[in-house]
Parts: C-alpha cells; structure tokens; sequence
C-alpha cells in the first residue's frame, strides 16, 4: 500500500536469498573449574594455610582451620615450629626492619583447632607438634588416631567427638598432663583399662557411644571431677567407681543401669548426679553425699524414697523422680531444708504429705499425673503456692485436733519437734533445741515457718560450737538481723534470711569475714550499711523484693561480688560507673523496677554475661531485644555509644 517507502527501504534490506554473513562462532564454554561438591585435592588442602594465617599462628601460637573443607591437614603445617628458610638466611639488618618476623618473636603452636572438617586420618608427623596442649578435632571423619599422638607430652585438652573412632591408640592414655578429654559421639564398645593411666584427667565425656561395661580401674581417676557417659548401654557400675573421690558431677542418663553402688557416700563432694532413663529398682541412702545438689533419677523403676535418704542431703535443691513407681512420699521430705525443685509427677501417689509445707524454699511441685485424692483437682492445677498454702492449713488443723500436741496422725505419728531439730512451733525455744548431733552433721541452723520474732544468743553459741557455717531463718518475722548472729561472724558462709519483716541491717554484718552468700529477699530493706562494703568474700547478693530506690553505693564496694539480684524493688537509676568498680559482676538481675532510662554504656560491662531488665519502663532497647538475651542486649547498647 505504501511502494514508495517500499522502495525505499529495498536496498538496505538483504534478499531473502541471499547468504548472510557468516557470524563468528561463540565461544566455548569452559567447563575444567571445580564444581561445588568434589574430592579435594592436596593443593586446595594445603592452599588453606595462608601466608597470613601462618605469621599469626607463630606469633600467637593458635593456629584456626575449623570448618574449612579439609580432607588432609596441609603438610606444611607440621612444619610450622620450624624456622622459615628466610629468616635463617636473613641477616640481623634486614631482621630489625620487621622485627615482628624474626625468629626471636614467634611462639611454638600450642592450639590446633581442625575441627569440623573432613579429615579421615592424621599424619605421624603430628609427633612434631610437641608443644601442643589442646588438640582439637571434633565434627570430622577420624576412624583411627596415629599411635605418634602419644609424644604430644604437654597436651592438656583432647577432644575427637563426633567421628568414627572404635578404639584409641594405647600411647594416647600415656599422656602425662591429659586433663580434658572429649570421646563423646563415637562407636566405642568399651573404654581401654589403660584409660586408668591418665592419672591427672579431670574430665571424661564418652556420651553417645556403645559403650557396655566400665574397666575395673576406672577408679584410678583420682583427680576427675566430671564423668559424662549418657547414652550407653551401661548395665553396671564398677566397685572401684567410688574411689573418684574429686567427682563433682556423674551423668549416667540413658543406660540400662538396674542400681547404683551401696557405698555412694565415698563421693562427698558430688554435687549433680543424672540418672533419668535407666532401670534403677531403689536409691541408696546417700550417707555421705552432703554436697549433692540436684538428683535426677526420672524415668526409672523406683518404688520407695529412703527416709534416711532425706536427712542425709541437707543442700539438695533439685530432686526429679518423676514417671517412676512411687506410691508414698515420707514425711522425712520435709528434711529436705534447700529443696527449690520437687517432681514427682506420673507416680502412683495418692497422699502428699502435709509436712512438705514445712519446705521453705520450694517454688516448684510437679505432681501431676499422680492419683490424688486428698487434695482437690482445682487447687493442684492452681499451681505450688497453692498446694503449700493447703498442705500447711492441714498441719495447723491436725495440730489443734490433737489439742496442741505435736505428734499429729497427719503426720504419720512423726514429732515435727523432732524433725525440724528441737524446734517447736509457738515462736518459744525449748532447752534442748537445737539438736547437737543433727547440727553437727548437717553444719546447718535452718527454722523455718516459726514465726519467730526473735532468737536467742544461746542458740548460736551452741551452733558455733558444732561447726555451723550455713544459717538458714527464711519465713519468719524477724525485723532484724539477731544479735547472737555476731557468735558466728568468723565461721558464717551463708546466711539466708528471706521473707521475713527486717527494715534495717545492722553494722555488725562487717564483721562475717567468710560470708560468700547472703539472701535479704522479700523483706522491708530501702539501703544498706556503709560498712557493707567490707565484705570482700561475699559472691552472691540478693535483695529481691525489698523497697530500695537506688542500689546502695557501699554494694558497688563489693570486688568479689558475682552475682546480684535486685529484682521486684523501686530502683530509677542504673548507675554504669559503679558497676564498672565490680569487675566480677557477671550476673546482674534489675527485672520489675522503675528504670526508665538505659545508659548504652552499660554495653561495655563484657564481664557481665547474664542481664535481666524486663519489666522496666525504658522504651530502648525494646522488648523484642530483650527477649533475646544479654549479648543482643549488651551489642543493641554499643552501638549506641555516641563515637
């Protein structure tokens, strides 16, 4: 329709016909680079060990190829505590220059870390590392250890869990300074007799294994103090186990353990012992194990609760034996005195007895899943605090019907005189309280829910006496510190003195030049004595639940002080330059105050590891930072540091 732009556009057009020039051909493409997933070869293995990465382990001694991909350790790397060629051969000028180079200025390796990896084997050349103290070469594919690991004389620290490993090399367990050593998550069938040779290892993991006896000579291990073998098939425990007298925690969850030795008391300064999942019939009674703290034998086949087990463990806090067979709880729990935590849930229980009222520092019962019928459905749903407020109504009651007396059928024809050592329940103290023996035991003066206004000096003489060191007068209606406490000011380790009515702390409490633990909880406190300051041995501070509007300057005096909680009071301010003098502070509870204002400079406190503010008025940092803990707290602050 149009020929005349037809035309016109002919002849820059190229006739169907025609050929078309011929278009240079693409190029090919090269398809030799390495994909993602490949057998690495000894040159990627050996590039990992950069230049930069060797100059800082010769000078800082740590050398970090964690997670790098590795199949084979770079063969240099055995070489790295040798002199390089170039510093041999330079001369003093050129070594001045950079001095931070020469020869002089580097440290032998003592930390490897080859940890999440792909490594198969180790070289014999590991022997030329000599100066290594840790060793570490969890997460990889290990199947078997060079028999030259046993000439690494200094190390200290070894840990190759989670491999392939079945058997150690015999040299490894010649190590004379093996302190920590990690088999955890293997296909270990057994542990080598010759393990008993570590005689200074105070740390032993072989959880996760296949593990089916322990060695008779395991009690050699005189200086461990952790004995982790969860997930085994442990069957039974050698008699020599309790030999281990230094053992501080025993974690034997998940084996098939059908009972404990009788003889378990050898252990005195065991301190947490986990039993869950077994199929242990009976406990033993525990004589001797005072310092045991938590006890978890849940998911077991235990029918009765020792009563001499509960007068033996005066500073256990935590019990756990639920989904057990448990028909009765001993009114000998009220024993007991420190239990926080108490689960007896999924039990065959049907009466919890009215003197675990007595227990004043209980904030957790769990008996769900247990056949009450002594006490209605609604109140155990509404919680602890409900169930103890039931329980000690009974007692009061069965107390009257039995005109006073003591001796009550609720409690089972049990004196509460005796059981709680002396200690009536009229405020009076009778003459022969308290009991010698039981504080000479215990080393605990502990009356709680008495009512007590005051105490007698006599009391304290007679506890110092003994030996006491713990005292223990939670739940009364004390207004102040008693006098006779200055009887123990030398002695005095922990003194606990929580819900009761005291406004006012004495000056005398400069005087306790031991105490590492003091609880003013929920009393009527708004400050504290200048003299308070002196007490360098204190470690933990809690204040909870008073009336204070600003933390007293004399606590920011406290160097040794580890922990403080000042929860549940009426502080304002958070003064960052006195708690920049406690340099030990790692636990710092400020919840429920009146903060209304969060100097970011707080954020350079990186002593403090553990930071509690919800519930304050502060609108930064928000509640969502908050709830992510203290180091999303602590870097949100930094930030915020005007440069």
């Amino acid at each position: 329709c149009f020929p005349s732009t037809r035309s016109g556009t002919a002849s820059s057009r190229i006739p169907r016909s025609a050929q078309r020039p011929r278009e240079p051909p693409a190029p090919k493409i090269n398809y030799s680079f390495q994909p993602v997933f490949h057998e690495r070869t000894s040159h990627e293995d050996d590039s990992v060990l950069t230049q930069q990465l060797w100059k800082l382990a010769r000078k800082s001694g740590t050398l970090n190829l964690a997670n790098k991909g590795l199949a084979r350790v770079p063969e240099r790397l055995y070489e790295i505590n040798e002199a390089d060629a170039d510093s041999k051969a330079a001369n003093l000028e050129k070594l001045t220059i950079k001095e931070e180079d020469a020869w002089w200025n580097q440290v032998p390796l003592n930390n490897l870390d080859l940890s999440s990896n792909a490594l198969t084997h180790l070289s014999p050349k590991i022997e030329n590392l000599q100066s290594l103290t840790v060793l570490t070469l969890h997460d990889n594919a290990l199947v078997e250890l060079p028999p030259e690991i046993g000439k690494l004389e200094k190390l200290m620290r070894l840990n190759v869990s989670h491999n392939k490993l079945n058997v150690m090399p015999r040299e490894v367990y010649s190590l004379p300074e093996l302190r920590h050593l990690n088999i955890s998550h293997n296909e270990f069938s057994e542990l080598d007799p010759d393990i008993s040779d570590l005689h200074m290892l105070e740390f032993l993991d072989g959880g996760h294994n296949n593990i089916q006896c322990l060695p008779g000579g395991i009690g050699f291990l005189v200086r461990l103090t952790s004995l982790l073998l969860p997930y085994n098939h442990i069957k039974e425990l050698p008699p020599d186990l309790v030999n281990m007298r230094s053992l501080q925690k025993i974690d034997l969850m998940q084996n098939d353990l059908v009972a404990l030795p009788e003889d378990m008391g050898l252990l005195r300064k065991l301190e947490c012992l986990y039993l869950q999942h077994n199929d242990i019939l009976e406990l033993p009674d525990f004589e001797g194990n005072e310092t045991l703290s938590e006890l978890h034998a849940s998911n077991n086949f235990i029918k009765t609760i020792p009563k001499s087990m509960c007068s033996n463990l005066p500073h256990l806090k935590i019990l756990d034996l639920r989904d057990n067979k448990i028909t009765q709880l001993p009114d000998e729990m009220c024993l007991l005195r420190n239990l926080t935590r108490l689960d007896v849930s999924n039990n065959t229980i049907s009466v919890l007895p009215v003197t675990l009222a007595s227990l004043a520092h209980l904030i957790s019962l769990q008996v769900e899943g247990n056949p009450i019928k002594t006490i209605r459905r609604d109140i155990l749903q509404c919680g602890t605090s409900r169930i103890l407020k039931t329980l000690h109504e009974r007692a009061m009651a069965n107390k009257e019907e039995a005109g006073g007396s003591d001796v009550g059928s609720g409690m089972g024809g049990i004196s509460v005189t005796r059981l709680r050592g002396g200690q009536t329940d009229d405020g009076d103290m009778p003459e022969n309280f308290p009991d010698r023996y039981k504080l000479r035991h215990t080393r605990t003066l502990a009356v709680n829910l008495e009512q007590l206004t005051e105490v007698p000096d006599q009391v304290f003489q007679l506890a110092k006496e003994e030996g006491v060191h713990v005292v223990d007068f939670a739940r009364n209606q004390l207004s102040t510190l008693p006098n006779g406490l200055q009887h123990m000011r030398e002695q005095l380790t922990e003194l606990v003195l929580s819900n009761n009515l005291i406004g006012y702390v004495p000056q005398f409490i400069s005087q306790f030049t031991r105490i590492s633990y003091l609880n003013l909880s929920n009393n009527l406190l708004n400050d504290l004595p200048k003299e308070f300051g002196v007490l360098v041995t204190l470690r933990e501070l809690n204040v909870a639940n008073n009336r204070f509007e600003l933390i007293p300057n004399s606590v920011y005096e406290l160097q040794g002080l580890e922990i403080l909680i000042a929860s549940e009071n009426h502080i304002k301010l958070l003064n960052v330059s006195g708690l920049q003098c406690m340099p030990r502070l790692t636990t710092l509870d400020l919840r429920n105050n009146d903060i209304d204002n969060v100097p970011p400079i707080l954020g350079n406190l990186t002593n403090i590891t553990h930071l509690e503010l919800v519930g304050n008025p502060f609108r930064q940092p928000r509640h969502q930072i908050l709830m992510k803990g203290t180091d999303a707290i602590m870097s949100y602050l930094r930030d915020r540091i005007p440069t």
